[in-house]
């Protein structure tokens, strides 16, 4: 898969524009339309929704773009291909097992998952942090707060649904402290999380979410955040390799790349 088309498609679900995501990048809008017409020919799926006022990602779109290879990785890949010009990099996205039982059998040298789920034939190594906060609207008393857990208790709470990662940071984190999440009664539970962030958005509730999927709206303006005292959430992104698999010179070089951009 195409790392520029990758980085496009990122930058408009992000942007919810065309003209934004083509600044953003440095290209002309035409070249963005072309490089998602592109993708969505190679995928055989219709991406994004273009018939409103905002440009809005499918469910296919979702699909593509939740998680650290969606949103995380196209943009270091494409930084990477323009320092090692020479290179030919390839960028695939799959769900966590996926990613893993490709990369025990060897068809992939690298994966980046965002749980750990022990198997024999794989390693995993830290990547990065990605920090989870609490979403808010703008206008909301708690933006830039820090609350307690009373307080949380007073708001409309919406949740993702059961298996997403961050919810499971987010279990882990209040039973560390002594509650449950059923405790704080979640008003809403919704499947994806661009359904939460459109819900913050639109002023139904507070939500907690991986920091990396609200910066372009924390940038706008159209969402701001909160800290819940007590807790310090975060989901652990890790790199995935082969057991016993020695490391390309590429792959090694990319994740040193990664790495220092990361950091």
């Amino acid at each position: 898969m195409d790392t520029r088309q990758l980085a496009a498609f990122c930058a408009v679900v992000e942007r919810r524009s065309f003209s934004q995501a083509a600044a953003r990048l440095g290209v002309t809008q035409p070249a963005v339309s072309l490089q998602i017409r592109a993708l969505e020919e190679r995928l055989g799926q219709r991406l994004l929704d273009r018939s409103g006022r905002r440009v809005e990602p499918t469910e296919a779109g979702m699909l593509l773009y939740r998680g650290p290879g969606g949103s995380v990785l196209p943009p270091l890949l494409c930084e990477f291909q323009a320092a090692n010009p020479g290179t030919t990099i390839a960028l695939s996205v799959f769900d966590t097992q996926t990613v893993i039982d490709l990369v025990g059998r060897r068809e992939l040298e690298l994966g980046v998952v965002g749980a750990v789920r022990r198997q024999r034939s794989v390693v995993f190594e830290p990547f990065f942090r990605d920090e989870v906060v609490l979403a808010v609207p703008p206008a909301h008393p708690f933006a830039g707060r820090t609350v307690s857990l009373d307080e949380l208790r007073s708001e409309p709470l919406i949740v993702m649904q059961e298996g997403a990662g961050v919810r499971q940071v987010i279990e882990d984190e209040l039973r560390a402290a002594g509650t449950r999440l059923r405790d704080l009664e979640p008003k809403l539970e919704l499947g994806l999380q661009e359904s939460v962030r459109s819900a913050v958005r639109a002023g139904y509730g507070v939500t907690f979410i991986a920091r990396s999927a609200v910066e372009a709206e924390l940038e706008a303006g159209t969402i701001a955040t909160a800290r819940v005292e007590g807790l310090e959430p975060a989901r652990e992104i890790s790199l995935v390799r082969a057991a016993g698999r020695s490391p390309t010179r590429l792959g090694e070089a990319f994740v040193a790349f990664a790495r220092e951009r990361l950091a």
